[in-house]
């Protein structure tokens, strides 16, 4: 059944795909009078690959430096020092190459470089009773250019995480501001990816696709977002690690574009059903808290169990997803489509050799404490704080989870 009442927003955006999309940086920094771009990215992308030199070489005198120390969940001291080199080098733009982490923490230096309050006031509050608040960040923001090396839903969203060590949950912030001005899917780009990389972005995007399927109700425009995604990412998965044909790896960054354009068109992520909302939640904490652990691996490890243990609560979504599966029916009982779907999923994450339990992970059951603390502050997943009604019950389902 369709949903007819729905809000769309739009924002200006220039994308470029394929083989030597990257040539068509000049004209974007011309677009924006920019004279000084920045790169931020990661030392294996600056250091064993060819792909930030080319960068410069294209930009030419209008490259103005670079920070290539950005590590995994951008910790706070690293966006820190890429936004103290982007000051020394007067930029007026910045080009975030690379995939998750480093695109988030591009963003965040755009927003330390404006804003003049201390980081704390900037970043989402937890109050003890009551939802989370985002502070509003009124400052204008550098524009960002984003260059992908794998496929990732950070591309050109506006919300971001850091790695703190100050605080037992990741620093969240969020401006409209820093989506990004352009995108670029070049095809040499993402083949600089090794194929484990690929291959766990890819599933992370398949995963999301999979849950954004668990909705009773939908606009057309969603709709249409939502099986496209899945399509391509089920379609791309399995050809994803090829290290000679990009176009897998291209349908996997349409795909996680397509999620988020989902949103732009109204829809909710997940449609707030309660096994997507604590995977996610349970997921981010443990490759937070644990870094040889991939998006990709902790959303596997975690699926299965979330889904037997709390689809029970969102039958008719958990339906959808498990039809969208082809792993049930509705000639069968409601109550079976959660297992169904948490079986079918199993079989195809370990058919694609991915973990099925957080126990394959090498992660001591003695974490799951902190990962619940994690957990209970994970802002997308519960702005309105119900998971701490919760605590207990959700600590026995990530405890089962080994």
């Amino acid at each position: 059944m369709y949903n007819y009442e729905f809000r769309l927003a739009g924002y200006p955006l220039r994308l470029y795909s394929g083989k030597d999309a990257l040539e068509n940086l000049p004209a974007e920094l011309k677009r924006h009078r920019a004279r000084r771009a920045f790169i931020v990215c990661g030392r294996t992308v600056s250091r064993k690959t060819e792909l930030v030199s080319r960068v410069r070489r294209i930009l030419g005198e209008t490259c103005a430096g670079l920070f290539d120390e950005m590590e995994k969940e951008s910790p706070l001291a690293a966006v820190q020092g890429a936004r103290d080199a982007a000051r020394a080098a007067r930029a007026d733009l910045l080009i975030g190459i690379g995939a998750g982490s480093v695109i988030q923490a591009t963003r965040v230096v755009a927003i330390l470089l404006a804003e003049k309050r201390p980081v704390e006031q900037l970043i989402t509050q937890y109050p003890e009773h009551g939802a989370a608040v985002s502070p509003k960040l009124l400052e204008a923001k550098l524009p960002i250019i984003n260059v992908l090396t794998a496929a990732t839903s950070a591309q050109n969203r506006a919300g971001s995480a850091v790695k703190s060590e100050s605080l037992d949950h990741r620093m969240e912030f969020f401006d409209p501001k820093t989506r990004p001005v352009a995108l670029f899917w070049d095809a040499d780009a993402l083949l600089s990816a090794p194929a484990s990389l690929a291959r766990d972005t890819g599933v992370a995007v398949l995963w999301r696709a999979v849950m954004n399927l668990g909705a009773a109700r939908m606009n057309p425009l969603v709709e249409g977002d939502r099986l496209q995604a899945f399509r391509l990412a089920r379609n791309a998965l399995v050809r994803v690690g090829d290290p000679r044909d990009a176009g897998p790896r291209i349908d996997m960054c349409a795909a996680a574009f397509l999620q988020n354009r989902d949103a732009d068109d109204g829809g909710t992520m997940f449609e707030r059903h309660w096994a997507g909302r604590v995977i996610y939640a349970f997921a981010a904490a443990l490759f937070n808290l644990h870094p040889h652990v991939s998006q990709g691996a902790a959303n596997c490890a975690l699926t299965g169990t979330v889904m037997r243990r709390l689809g029970a609560r969102n039958l008719p979504e958990m339906a959808c997803i498990a039809q969208a599966l082809e792993a049930w029916d509705d000639t069968q009982p409601l109550a079976q489509a959660p297992l169904r779907a948490a079986a079918a999923l199993d079989a195809l994450f370990c058919s694609i050799g991915m973990p099925i339990r957080v126990g394959e992970l090498d992660v001591p059951r003695e974490s799951a404490e902190r990962m619940l603390e994690h957990a209970l502050k994970n802002f997308n997943a519960d702005p309105q704080r119900e998971f701490v009604r919760e605590r207990d019950l959700l600590k026995d389902i990530l405890l089962a989870a080994w």
